[in-house]
């Protein structure tokens, strides 16, 4: 399994909100540090806001921030909600195209293996990425120590 680059932009800018929650920052500034697409990074923005892990403050003095503390900010429930697609092999499909798709055991494996991963990912929120690396991802990410 792969994880797209959605979601892979969405948790970098979560990581970067939650480097930076003594201030806010642009959609600019976190394009330039990662070296993404801005129009890529507005729509994840915009999508983040939605599922309620960033707040944007339009206006001139505006910005991003974390909604949520980075403990309250789940790794599996942000990858269920920027991935759109889980069907790892066609047998996952509703109407599957392949001749041994009933009597075959590589479903309820795949599947076993799928829940496993969110398992992981369920222990796991925002806050336990930033420590107790936090100042080496700043520093990696060329931002200030605070």
């Amino acid at each position: 399994m792969r994880l797209t680059r959605y979601t892979d932009y969405s948790l970098r800018v979560l990581i970067y909100l939650g480097l930076q929650q003594d201030r806010l920052s642009s959609i600019r500034e976190i394009a330039e540090v990662y070296g993404i697409s801005e129009s890529h990074l507005m729509k994840v923005v915009q999508a983040l806001g939605q599922f309620g892990y960033v707040a944007t403050l339009r206006g001139r003095n505006g910005g991003l921030k974390l909604a949520r503390a980075p403990s309250e900010i789940n790794l599996g429930e942000v990858v269920r909600n920027t991935e759109e697609d889980f069907t790892l092999v066609d047998c996952f499909a509703q109407a599957p195209d392949c001749r041994i798709a009933g009597p075959c055991r590589l479903e309820h494996a795949l599947r076993k293996a799928l829940e496993a991963f969110f398992q992981v990912l369920d222990d796991y929120t925002l806050a336990d990425l930033l420590r107790p690396k936090f100042a080496s991802l700043k520093a990696s990410l060329g931002l200030a120590a605070s």
